[in-house]
Protein backbone atom coordinates (compact mmCIF):
# COMPACT_ATOMS: atom_id res chain seq x y z
CA UNK A 1 0.00 0.00 0.00
CA UNK A 2 1.45 3.65 -0.61
CA UNK A 3 0.54 6.72 0.84
CA UNK A 4 -1.01 9.28 -1.46
CA UNK A 5 1.52 11.53 -3.14
CA UNK A 6 4.08 13.54 -0.61
CA UNK A 7 4.18 16.75 -2.27
CA UNK A 8 0.43 16.71 -2.86
CA UNK A 9 0.28 15.88 1.04
CA UNK A 10 2.69 19.00 1.65
CA UNK A 11 0.90 21.23 -0.39
CA UNK A 12 -2.34 20.25 0.77
CA UNK A 13 -1.33 20.68 4.79
CA UNK A 14 0.35 23.72 3.79
CA UNK A 15 -2.84 25.09 2.73
CA UNK A 16 -4.49 23.96 5.36
CA UNK A 17 -2.53 25.42 8.02
CA UNK A 18 -2.10 28.91 6.36
CA UNK A 19 -5.99 28.89 6.03
CA UNK A 20 -7.85 27.16 8.78
CA UNK A 21 -7.11 29.63 11.29
CA UNK A 22 -6.66 32.77 8.92
CA UNK A 23 -9.42 34.22 11.59
CA UNK A 24 -8.51 33.21 14.78
CA UNK A 25 -7.90 36.35 16.19
CA UNK A 26 -11.60 37.35 14.95
CA UNK A 27 -14.98 36.48 16.16
CA UNK A 28 -16.39 36.95 12.68
CA UNK A 29 -15.35 34.42 11.07
CA UNK A 30 -17.54 34.31 7.69
CA UNK A 31 -15.50 31.00 6.40
CA UNK A 32 -14.39 32.56 3.28
CA UNK A 33 -12.64 29.44 2.16
CA UNK A 34 -15.74 27.14 2.42
CA UNK A 35 -14.90 25.17 5.22
CA UNK A 36 -17.10 23.73 7.50
CA UNK A 37 -16.51 25.43 11.00
CA UNK A 38 -18.82 24.66 13.42
CA UNK A 39 -19.06 27.42 16.37
CA UNK A 40 -18.60 24.82 18.69
CA UNK A 41 -18.84 20.71 18.51
CA UNK A 42 -21.56 18.90 19.81
CA UNK A 43 -22.12 18.76 24.01
CA UNK A 44 -22.58 15.85 25.45
CA UNK A 45 -26.37 16.51 25.63
CA UNK A 46 -26.33 17.72 22.08
CA UNK A 47 -24.87 14.21 20.52
CA UNK A 48 -26.84 11.29 19.43
CA UNK A 49 -26.30 9.00 22.39
CA UNK A 50 -25.68 5.27 20.83
CA UNK A 51 -26.54 2.36 22.71
CA UNK A 52 -24.83 -1.33 22.37
CA UNK A 53 -27.77 -2.66 22.00
CA UNK A 54 -28.14 -4.09 24.93
CA UNK A 55 -27.22 -3.99 28.79
CA UNK A 56 -24.23 -5.65 28.77
CA UNK A 57 -20.93 -4.51 30.46
CA UNK A 58 -18.86 -2.72 28.05
CA UNK A 59 -14.82 -2.39 28.69
CA UNK A 60 -13.25 -0.13 25.94
CA UNK A 61 -9.35 0.54 26.11
CA UNK A 62 -8.43 3.93 25.39
CA UNK A 63 -4.44 4.10 25.01
CA UNK A 64 -3.17 7.81 24.55
CA UNK A 65 -0.16 9.99 24.78
CA UNK A 66 -1.75 12.27 27.32
CA UNK A 67 0.14 11.40 30.86
CA UNK A 68 0.96 14.59 31.71
CA UNK A 69 -0.99 16.20 34.52
CA UNK A 70 0.13 19.73 33.71
CA UNK A 71 -0.79 19.30 29.90
CA UNK A 72 -4.46 20.76 29.40
CA UNK A 73 -5.60 17.76 27.61
CA UNK A 74 -4.43 15.67 30.19
CA UNK A 75 -8.06 16.68 32.32
CA UNK A 76 -9.59 17.53 28.86
CA UNK A 77 -9.48 13.96 27.94
CA UNK A 78 -10.51 12.80 31.48
CA UNK A 79 -13.33 15.00 31.41
CA UNK A 80 -14.59 13.67 27.75
CA UNK A 81 -14.47 9.80 28.92
CA UNK A 82 -16.23 10.72 32.13
CA UNK A 83 -19.30 12.09 30.09
CA UNK A 84 -19.45 9.73 28.14
CA UNK A 85 -19.46 7.16 30.65
CA UNK A 86 -22.16 9.23 32.58
CA UNK A 87 -24.30 8.70 29.30
CA UNK A 88 -23.49 5.79 28.60
CA UNK A 89 -23.63 3.58 32.06
CA UNK A 90 -22.51 0.05 30.60
CA UNK A 91 -19.72 1.52 29.30
CA UNK A 92 -16.15 1.61 31.14
CA UNK A 93 -13.21 3.75 29.15
CA UNK A 94 -10.34 2.43 30.57
CA UNK A 95 -6.92 4.49 29.73
CA UNK A 96 -3.54 3.76 29.60
CA UNK A 97 -2.04 6.76 29.00
CA UNK A 98 1.94 6.54 28.42
CA UNK A 99 4.71 9.26 26.94
CA UNK A 100 5.29 9.03 23.27
CA UNK A 101 8.09 6.77 23.16
CA UNK A 102 6.63 4.69 25.46
CA UNK A 103 3.60 4.39 23.96
CA UNK A 104 5.48 3.67 20.26
CA UNK A 105 7.48 0.74 21.80
CA UNK A 106 4.35 -0.29 23.91
CA UNK A 107 2.04 -0.83 20.57
CA UNK A 108 4.67 -2.63 18.62
CA UNK A 109 4.73 -5.49 21.03
CA UNK A 110 0.59 -5.42 21.01
CA UNK A 111 0.76 -5.21 17.19
CA UNK A 112 3.41 -8.27 16.90
CA UNK A 113 1.06 -10.44 19.19
CA UNK A 114 -2.41 -9.07 17.34
CA UNK A 115 -3.30 -7.37 20.45
CA UNK A 116 -4.12 -3.96 19.61
CA UNK A 117 -6.52 -1.70 22.16
CA UNK A 118 -9.33 -0.84 21.16
CA UNK A 119 -8.10 2.63 20.29
CA UNK A 120 -4.85 3.29 20.11
CA UNK A 121 -2.10 6.46 19.04
CA UNK A 122 -0.55 6.12 15.21
CA UNK A 123 1.53 8.76 13.99
CA UNK A 124 0.35 9.60 9.78
CA UNK A 125 1.96 8.50 6.64
CA UNK A 126 4.88 6.08 6.88
CA UNK A 127 4.99 5.08 10.43
CA UNK A 128 1.38 3.93 10.03
CA UNK A 129 1.62 2.16 7.12
CA UNK A 130 2.85 -1.20 8.72
CA UNK A 131 0.35 -1.57 10.80
CA UNK A 132 -2.25 -0.48 8.10
CA UNK A 133 -0.64 -3.14 6.28
CA UNK A 134 -1.01 -5.82 8.79
CA UNK A 135 -4.85 -5.54 7.89
CA UNK A 136 -4.58 -4.25 12.49
CA UNK A 137 -7.10 -1.04 11.90
CA UNK A 138 -10.47 -0.86 10.93
CA UNK A 139 -11.78 1.69 8.41
CA UNK A 140 -13.04 4.85 9.80
CA UNK A 141 -14.94 5.83 6.75
CA UNK A 142 -18.29 5.17 7.95
CA UNK A 143 -17.91 6.19 11.22
CA UNK A 144 -16.37 9.37 10.10
CA UNK A 145 -19.46 10.97 7.85
CA UNK A 146 -21.99 10.07 11.79
CA UNK A 147 -22.84 13.58 12.96
CA UNK A 148 -20.92 15.90 10.25
CA UNK A 149 -17.55 14.73 11.99
CA UNK A 150 -15.79 14.34 8.73
CA UNK A 151 -16.93 17.88 8.17
CA UNK A 152 -15.22 19.60 11.26
CA UNK A 153 -11.41 18.28 9.65
CA UNK A 154 -9.39 20.93 8.02
CA UNK A 155 -9.09 20.43 4.54
CA UNK A 156 -6.76 17.76 3.10
CA UNK A 157 -5.45 16.75 6.75
CA UNK A 158 -7.02 13.46 6.49
CA UNK A 159 -5.14 12.39 3.32
CA UNK A 160 -2.00 11.97 5.85
CA UNK A 161 -3.99 8.87 7.66
CA UNK A 162 -5.69 7.21 4.48
CA UNK A 163 -4.31 4.69 2.42
CA UNK A 164 -5.89 2.75 -0.31
CA UNK A 165 -9.07 4.89 -0.25
CA UNK A 166 -9.82 4.28 3.73
CA UNK A 167 -9.23 6.78 6.33
CA UNK A 168 -7.62 4.44 9.34
CA UNK A 169 -7.01 7.31 11.88
CA UNK A 170 -8.30 10.77 13.30
CA UNK A 171 -5.75 13.32 14.12
CA UNK A 172 -5.74 15.38 17.25
CA UNK A 173 -3.64 18.36 15.49
CA UNK A 174 -1.86 20.03 12.38
CA UNK A 175 1.24 22.04 13.44
CA UNK A 176 4.62 23.35 12.88
CA UNK A 177 7.41 23.70 14.78
CA UNK A 178 8.64 26.82 16.38
CA UNK A 179 11.40 28.01 19.41
CA UNK A 180 9.32 29.53 22.35
CA UNK A 181 12.19 31.46 24.60
CA UNK A 182 11.69 32.84 27.91
CA UNK A 183 11.77 36.89 27.78
CA UNK A 184 12.63 37.40 31.39
CA UNK A 185 16.29 35.32 31.16
CA UNK A 186 16.89 36.67 27.26
CA UNK A 187 16.62 40.12 29.11
CA UNK A 188 18.95 39.19 32.06
CA UNK A 189 21.50 37.44 29.71
CA UNK A 190 21.67 40.82 27.57
CA UNK A 191 20.23 38.47 24.91
CA UNK A 192 18.61 38.81 21.75
CA UNK A 193 15.99 37.12 19.34
CA UNK A 194 18.31 35.54 16.44
CA UNK A 195 17.61 36.24 13.10
CA UNK A 196 20.08 33.61 11.63
CA UNK A 197 21.35 30.15 13.08
CA UNK A 198 24.93 31.76 13.55
CA UNK A 199 23.14 34.40 15.88
CA UNK A 200 21.39 31.42 17.49
CA UNK A 201 24.58 29.35 18.60
CA UNK A 202 26.31 33.10 19.58
CA UNK A 203 23.42 33.68 21.67
CA UNK A 204 23.44 29.67 23.02
CA UNK A 205 26.63 30.46 24.15
CA UNK A 206 25.90 34.09 25.85
CA UNK A 207 22.88 32.44 27.79
CA UNK A 208 25.33 29.70 28.81
CA UNK A 209 28.08 31.96 30.00
CA UNK A 210 25.41 33.54 32.23
CA UNK A 211 24.86 29.86 33.67
CA UNK A 212 21.77 29.10 32.07
CA UNK A 213 20.44 26.54 29.89
CA UNK A 214 20.29 27.99 26.81
CA UNK A 215 17.86 24.87 25.02
CA UNK A 216 15.80 22.39 26.96
CA UNK A 217 15.26 19.08 25.07
CA UNK A 218 13.85 15.55 25.82
CA UNK A 219 16.27 13.27 23.79
CA UNK A 220 15.49 10.32 25.47
CA UNK A 221 12.45 10.37 23.36
CA UNK A 222 14.88 10.81 20.22
CA UNK A 223 12.20 11.59 18.01
CA UNK A 224 12.48 15.26 19.75
CA UNK A 225 16.17 15.66 18.43
CA UNK A 226 15.44 14.07 15.13
CA UNK A 227 12.52 16.71 14.50
CA UNK A 228 14.83 19.78 15.45
CA UNK A 229 17.76 18.33 12.86
CA UNK A 230 15.21 18.28 10.08
CA UNK A 231 14.59 21.35 10.87
CA UNK A 232 18.11 22.56 9.60
CA UNK A 233 18.29 20.21 6.96
CA UNK A 234 15.18 22.17 5.21
CA UNK A 235 17.48 25.49 5.67
CA UNK A 236 20.48 24.00 4.44
CA UNK A 237 18.74 22.14 1.55
CA UNK A 238 17.59 25.47 0.49
CA UNK A 239 13.90 24.45 0.98
CA UNK A 240 11.83 21.11 0.86
CA UNK A 241 11.90 17.94 -0.22
CA UNK A 242 15.57 16.47 0.73
CA UNK A 243 13.84 12.99 1.65
CA UNK A 244 11.56 13.21 -0.73
CA UNK A 245 14.50 13.19 -3.58
CA UNK A 246 16.40 10.60 -1.50
CA UNK A 247 13.36 7.90 -1.99
CA UNK A 248 13.12 9.27 -5.34
CA UNK A 249 16.70 8.65 -6.87
CA UNK A 250 18.00 12.24 -7.32
CA UNK A 251 19.95 12.39 -4.19
CA UNK A 252 21.50 10.17 -1.41
CA UNK A 253 22.41 11.29 2.69
CA UNK A 254 25.73 11.82 1.45
CA UNK A 255 24.89 15.01 -0.40
CA UNK A 256 25.90 18.70 0.82
CA UNK A 257 22.94 19.62 1.72
CA UNK A 258 22.98 16.54 4.48
CA UNK A 259 26.17 17.10 5.39
CA UNK A 260 25.98 20.88 6.23
CA UNK A 261 22.93 20.03 8.27
CA UNK A 262 25.40 17.33 10.53
CA UNK A 263 27.32 20.08 10.77
CA UNK A 264 25.07 23.13 11.81
CA UNK A 265 23.43 20.13 14.65
CA UNK A 266 26.67 19.39 16.18
CA UNK A 267 27.76 23.18 16.56
CA UNK A 268 24.67 23.89 18.42
CA UNK A 269 25.32 20.83 20.41
CA UNK A 270 29.01 21.72 21.22
CA UNK A 271 28.29 25.32 21.92
CA UNK A 272 26.48 23.87 25.15
CA UNK A 273 22.79 24.33 23.90
CA UNK A 274 21.67 21.60 25.69
CA UNK A 275 21.02 20.61 29.48
CA UNK A 276 23.56 18.15 30.86
CA UNK A 277 22.47 14.40 30.40
CA UNK A 278 19.88 15.41 27.50
CA UNK A 279 19.26 12.15 26.40
CA UNK A 280 17.90 10.94 29.90
CA UNK A 281 15.19 13.53 29.80
CA UNK A 282 12.53 12.32 28.18
CA UNK A 283 9.26 14.55 26.38
CA UNK A 284 7.55 15.46 29.30
CA UNK A 285 10.92 15.67 31.48
CA UNK A 286 12.64 18.17 29.10
CA UNK A 287 9.59 20.58 28.26
CA UNK A 288 8.65 20.88 31.91
CA UNK A 289 12.38 22.53 32.09
CA UNK A 290 11.17 25.43 29.85
CA UNK A 291 7.89 25.41 31.44
CA UNK A 292 9.38 26.08 34.77
CA UNK A 293 11.74 28.54 33.60
CA UNK A 294 14.90 26.77 34.00
CA UNK A 295 15.50 26.93 30.28
CA UNK A 296 15.98 29.93 28.19
CA UNK A 297 14.67 28.13 24.62
CA UNK A 298 12.51 25.12 23.47
CA UNK A 299 12.29 23.95 20.05
CA UNK A 300 9.03 21.73 19.15
CA UNK A 301 6.03 21.76 17.38
CA UNK A 302 3.06 24.46 18.48
CA UNK A 303 0.89 21.52 20.02
CA UNK A 304 3.31 22.43 22.86
CA UNK A 305 1.58 25.98 23.12
CA UNK A 306 -1.65 24.80 25.16
CA UNK A 307 0.60 23.65 27.77
CA UNK A 308 3.63 26.57 28.01
CA UNK A 309 0.54 28.79 28.41
CA UNK A 310 -1.08 27.61 31.32
CA UNK A 311 2.50 27.04 33.07
CA UNK A 312 4.28 29.16 35.41
CA UNK A 313 6.45 31.17 32.65
CA UNK A 314 3.13 31.10 30.51
CA UNK A 315 1.29 32.80 33.15
CA UNK A 316 3.89 35.12 34.21
CA UNK A 317 3.90 36.58 30.35
CA UNK A 318 7.53 35.72 30.38
CA UNK A 319 7.33 33.81 26.37
CA UNK A 320 7.62 34.51 23.08
CA UNK A 321 8.11 32.86 20.05
CA UNK A 322 10.07 33.10 16.93
CA UNK A 323 10.83 31.06 13.60
CA UNK A 324 13.28 28.97 12.60
CA UNK A 325 16.41 30.95 10.87
CA UNK A 326 18.21 30.64 7.67
CA UNK A 327 21.41 28.53 7.89
CA UNK A 328 24.75 30.42 6.20
CA UNK A 329 21.96 32.45 4.26
CA UNK A 330 19.70 29.34 3.21
CA UNK A 331 16.34 28.43 3.41
CA UNK A 332 12.86 30.33 4.21
CA UNK A 333 11.81 30.85 7.89
CA UNK A 334 8.34 31.13 6.62
CA UNK A 335 9.07 26.95 5.56
CA UNK A 336 8.55 25.18 8.46
CA UNK A 337 8.57 21.36 9.88
CA UNK A 338 4.98 20.55 9.26
CA UNK A 339 3.48 18.34 11.82
CA UNK A 340 0.20 16.63 11.29
CA UNK A 341 -0.41 14.98 14.40
CA UNK A 342 -0.64 11.75 16.14
CA UNK A 343 -3.92 10.09 15.60
CA UNK A 344 -6.44 7.84 16.93
CA UNK A 345 -6.95 4.22 15.33
CA UNK A 346 -9.39 1.18 16.35
CA UNK A 347 -8.17 -2.03 16.42
CA UNK A 348 -9.69 -4.36 13.61
CA UNK A 349 -9.98 -7.09 16.14
CA UNK A 350 -11.93 -4.96 19.02
CA UNK A 351 -14.66 -7.21 21.00
CA UNK A 352 -16.74 -4.02 21.51
CA UNK A 353 -16.21 -2.38 17.80
CA UNK A 354 -19.63 -0.85 16.87
CA UNK A 355 -19.00 0.80 20.89
CA UNK A 356 -15.38 2.08 20.28
CA UNK A 357 -16.17 3.52 16.84
CA UNK A 358 -19.24 5.05 18.87
CA UNK A 359 -16.87 6.58 21.80
CA UNK A 360 -14.48 7.89 19.26
CA UNK A 361 -16.90 9.55 17.13
CA UNK A 362 -18.25 11.43 20.25
CA UNK A 363 -14.52 11.73 21.50
CA UNK A 364 -13.73 13.73 18.12
CA UNK A 365 -16.71 15.88 17.83
CA UNK A 366 -16.13 17.34 21.22
CA UNK A 367 -12.17 17.65 21.11
CA UNK A 368 -11.83 21.00 19.57
CA UNK A 369 -14.37 22.63 21.93
CA UNK A 370 -12.85 20.87 25.38
CA UNK A 371 -9.49 21.61 23.82
CA UNK A 372 -10.43 25.70 23.22
CA UNK A 373 -11.81 25.62 26.53
CA UNK A 374 -8.56 24.92 28.25
CA UNK A 375 -6.22 26.72 25.78
CA UNK A 376 -5.19 23.80 24.51
CA UNK A 377 -6.64 24.55 20.65
CA UNK A 378 -3.48 25.78 18.77
CA UNK A 379 -2.81 23.88 16.41
CA UNK A 380 -6.28 21.70 16.43
CA UNK A 381 -7.17 19.60 13.49
CA UNK A 382 -10.49 20.46 13.46
CA UNK A 383 -11.37 23.45 12.38
CA UNK A 384 -12.15 26.65 15.15
CA UNK A 385 -14.54 29.50 14.74
CA UNK A 386 -14.29 30.54 18.04
CA UNK A 387 -12.36 33.93 19.16
CA UNK A 388 -9.20 33.08 20.41
CA UNK A 389 -8.12 36.46 21.84
CA UNK A 390 -11.56 37.03 23.29
CA UNK A 391 -11.65 33.83 25.20
CA UNK A 392 -7.93 35.12 26.64
CA UNK A 393 -5.23 33.11 24.96
CA UNK A 394 -2.25 34.34 25.48
CA UNK A 395 -0.04 36.97 23.53
CA UNK A 396 2.01 34.34 22.70
CA UNK A 397 -0.63 31.70 21.35
CA UNK A 398 -1.88 34.52 19.37
CA UNK A 399 2.00 34.98 18.04
CA UNK A 400 1.92 31.28 17.17
CA UNK A 401 -2.05 31.51 15.70
CA UNK A 402 -0.12 34.36 13.25
CA UNK A 403 2.77 32.04 12.30
CA UNK A 404 0.52 29.54 10.98
CA UNK A 405 -0.73 32.22 8.16
CA UNK A 406 2.87 32.69 7.22
CA UNK A 407 3.27 29.53 6.07
CA UNK A 408 4.76 28.42 2.52
CA UNK A 409 5.58 25.06 2.54
CA UNK A 410 7.75 22.73 4.20
CA UNK A 411 8.66 18.85 5.29
CA UNK A 412 7.66 15.91 6.95
CA UNK A 413 9.49 14.13 10.09
CA UNK A 414 12.09 12.12 9.51
CA UNK A 415 10.43 8.69 10.42
CA UNK A 416 6.52 10.10 8.47
CA UNK A 417 8.83 9.85 5.66
CA UNK A 418 10.61 6.98 5.86
CA UNK A 419 10.40 3.40 6.72
CA UNK A 420 10.42 2.15 10.32
CA UNK A 421 13.83 0.32 9.79
CA UNK A 422 15.63 3.71 8.07
CA UNK A 423 14.31 5.69 10.70
CA UNK A 424 15.57 3.94 13.50
CA UNK A 425 19.25 4.26 12.25
CA UNK A 426 18.50 7.67 11.74
CA UNK A 427 17.00 8.51 15.36
CA UNK A 428 20.01 6.52 17.42
CA UNK A 429 22.74 8.66 14.82
CA UNK A 430 21.49 11.24 15.88
CA UNK A 431 21.06 10.29 19.30
CA UNK A 432 24.75 9.94 19.65
CA UNK A 433 25.40 13.31 18.53
CA UNK A 434 23.97 14.65 22.07
CA UNK A 435 27.36 12.51 23.62
CA UNK A 436 30.23 12.42 21.39
CA UNK A 437 31.08 14.55 18.20
CA UNK A 438 31.21 12.78 15.29
CA UNK A 439 32.73 12.91 11.34
CA UNK A 440 30.41 14.35 9.51
CA UNK A 441 30.55 12.82 6.30
CA UNK A 442 30.68 9.71 8.62
CA UNK A 443 27.14 10.43 9.67
CA UNK A 444 26.35 10.83 6.13
CA UNK A 445 27.63 7.84 5.29
CA UNK A 446 26.01 5.85 8.61
CA UNK A 447 22.62 7.08 7.32
CA UNK A 448 22.90 5.89 3.46
CA UNK A 449 24.01 2.34 4.57
CA UNK A 450 21.17 2.55 6.62
CA UNK A 451 18.42 3.11 3.88
CA UNK A 452 20.40 1.07 1.58
CA UNK A 453 19.65 -1.99 3.71
CA UNK A 454 16.04 -1.07 4.64
CA UNK A 455 14.77 0.30 1.11
CA UNK A 456 11.71 -1.18 0.46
Amino acid sequence: MKVLNRKMLLSAMAGALALSLAACGSKNNDNKNGESAPASSPTASETPKASSGSNEKVTITFQNIYPDPTDPKYNMLRKIVAQYEADHPNIKIELDSLNTDQQKLKLKTQAASKEVPDITIVNPAAQMKPFVDADLFAPLNEMVEKNGLKDTFQAGILDYYSFNGNLYALPDGNNIALIYYNKKMFQEAGAKVPTTFEELVDTVKLLKSKGMTPIAIGEKDSWTGSFLFMNMLLRTNGGPGFLKDVLDGKKTFEDPAFIAAVDAFQSLVQAGAFQEGATSFDYNAGENLFKTGKSAMYFMGSWATGGIETSTVGQSGDVGVFKFPTIGGKGNPDEFMLAPGSAFAVSKNSKHLAETLDFLNYFMLNYPKEAFAVKGAVGVAQNIKEDFKAAGYSDMAMEVLGMFKDVKGGDLAFDNTMNPGTAQVHLSSIQKLFVAKEDSAAVAKEHQKGYEENKE
